[in-house]
């Protein structure tokens, strides 16, 4: 599947990027994930729908607050798991609601986490 992109009111949702316009690799390392492959190895397996991944960012900025994955499983069903920068507790509180809606109205999954 492609990268989906998500609005969650006050914060925007997209796969993590390492480009010459948005790079989320500082912000991945403050949160404690300083692999330099990191973003590549996500943006593989949204191609193989194994996990889809969603930096959960400030919308004027783009920064990167948090991160949400969607680890697929067997029979319909996902497993949700995040994180976040300290202070951004709300931002992944909405973002983890809004992959919800989609993961389970869009994707037709049963999600857990």
């Amino acid at each position: 599947m492609e990268p989906v992109e998500v609005n969650a009111g006050a914060w925007y949702l997209r796969a993590l990027r390492a480009d010459d316009r948005i790079d989320d690799r500082p912000a991945l390392a403050a949160g404690g994930i300083d692999d330099p492959e990191y973003v590549a190895r996500r943006t593989a397996q949204w191609d193989a729908d194994t996990h889809y991944s969603w930096a959960v960012c400030e919308p004027t900025t783009a920064e990167l607050l948090g991160e949400i994955v969607l680890t697929l499983g067997a029979d319909q069903t996902g497993v949700l798991t995040a994180w976040a920068r300290v202070g951004e507790d709300e931002a992944l509180a909405t973002g983890l609601a809004a992959v919800r809606r989609f993961a389970e109205g869009g994707l037709g999954l049963t999600v857990t986490g």
